[in-house]
């Protein structure tokens, strides 16, 4: 179908105005419980991820790896020679849950950030209460962009860092008519109002749009609409539990990798072992990490994860190694933090704010050298392609040339500027706290 582009871009700006709402609180009014360093006590961090539930596929191993990132760190002597002190928490797939135990973190436990969520429905459940007390949250993961708070940092790609490449990728490998299938809630919706434009751009058409609920595995009903429509290729935002239904479904069905591949956004490692690599082989992923990387570091990490207490899934993913990276960047701005302030004086947001142009240099991160926008804090990242092997492995068939920058309105220019300070709106007024 035809797409047209000036009222399509007109049209998203206002949504994404309304996404882009800040949260309402009653101003001044705070609960006790801001977090401080004390000198040589542990450092407190949370780590909020499902362990249990649809969502535990991904995020079981980004909390495993998160320790194993803590016990590195502390092995080395910890940050300034303070032991970091992790306070893992199961969100059992649950918004509720995430909300709720933000908020135990925060005020009872007193971390000075938490490191978790893997779905924007979950991260969007706790920002209000992070923003309100001036806490911390390192998402470490993809997501849509629209957002410009002042008390997050991403370590994984934006939408101009994947679906931009995929798209025009898959159109010229595979043929220009597409459908898309995505998880009912706000990153898919939103990725895909991203991957329109691109499809537009590459000369491709979308046959059909189709979205399931979070966690259902009942995806007969879109694959008739897929057979019916017969695309060259499916752009795939399903998560979790779903994802996995969803490609093991796909071949029941009769559908080939060969004559109509997932170009996806989410299907890495993890899910291809949890649903046999004979359902995602010849399916493409794109994501800044792989772990086929050929690099040094990449495979010590590998080795060193799998041969330890917390690599019992037994592969690394997209989404451990930028939770990985989150834990180093965090580091780094905790020692620069430090360095400015004094541990005494360090909060939460001094950390935020240290974060701005920290590098994770590329004998530490697997992926290569990443560092944080001095701006969005988002990542500077190169994306790369992977098409899924017949073992479950991804061999990279794309890699970009050069790290891309982290965008988070690429589509919505007319929004505004996601600065340090906040949103900066065309008209130069700044607007805080913008989820």
């Amino acid at each position: 179908m035809a797409i047209d582009r000036r009222r399509f871009l007109k049209n998203s700006a206002l949504a994404a105005g309304a996404i882009a709402a800040p949260h309402v609180w009653i101003p001044g009014v705070r609960e006790a419980g801001a977090a401080s360093l004390v000198e040589g006590e542990p450092i407190k961090v949370g780590i909020l991820f499902s362990l249990t539930g649809s969502l535990a596929v991904p995020e079981e191993d980004s909390a495993l790896v998160m320790q194993y990132a803590i016990d590195e760190m502390n092995e080395a002597g910890g940050i300034n020679g303070q032991p970091i002190e992790p306070i893992i928490i199961d969100a059992k797939s649950d918004f509720k849950v995430y909300s709720e135990k933000a908020r135990e973190l925060i005020l009872r436990d007193k971390v000075i950030s938490i490191f978790g969520c893997y779905t924007s429905a979950s991260r969007k459940a706790i920002l209000p209460i992070v923003m309100q007390q001036e806490s911390l949250l390192f998402y470490p993961t993809c997501y849509e962009g629209a957002e410009c708070t002042q008390n997050t940092v991403c370590t994984g790609p934006l939408a101009n860092q994947h679906s931009k490449d995929l798209i025009p990728y898959m159109v010229e490998q595979f043929g220009p008519r597409v459908f898309f299938v995505g998880s009912n809630y706000v990153w898919p919706k939103e990725s895909n109002k991203n991957a329109k434009i691109w499809l537009e751009e590459a000369g491709g058409e979308l046959l059909g749009e189709e979205y399931v609920p979070l966690g259902s595995s009942e995806f007969g009903p879109v694959l008739n609409k897929i057979r019916a429509a017969k695309p060259d290729f499916i752009f795939s935002t399903v998560v979790g539990a779903s994802d996995i239904a969803f490609h093991r479904q796909f071949k029941q069905a009769g559908f080939s990798a060969d004559s109509m591949p997932i170009a996806s956004l989410t299907t890495g490692e993890i899910e291809t072992k949890a649903m046999g690599a004979e359902y995602g082989a010849g399916h493409f992923l794109s994501a800044p990490y792989f772990q086929a990387l050929k690099n040094p570091t990449n495979e010590k990490f590998v080795e060193g994860f799998l041969s330890s207490k917390y690599g019992k899934n037994g592969t690394t993913h997209y989404n451990m190694e930028e939770t990985y990276t989150s834990a180093y960047v965090f580091k780094g701005a905790l020692e620069k933090a430090i360095a400015e302030h004094g541990v005494g004086d360090v909060t939460s947001r001094r950390v935020r704010d240290a974060a701005a142009g920290v590098k994770v240099s590329a004998d530490v991160s697997p992926e290569g050298e990443i560092w944080i926008d001095e701006n969005n804090f988002n990542t500077w990242l190169v994306p790369k392609i992977g098409q899924c092997q017949p073992d479950g492995s991804f061999k990279i068939v794309k890699e970009a040339p050069e790290h891309v920058a982290p965008d988070p309105y690429s589509i919505y220019p007319d929004i505004g500027v996601c600065t340090a300070e906040g949103l900066k709106t065309p008209d130069g007024n700044i607007r805080k706290d913008v989820i």
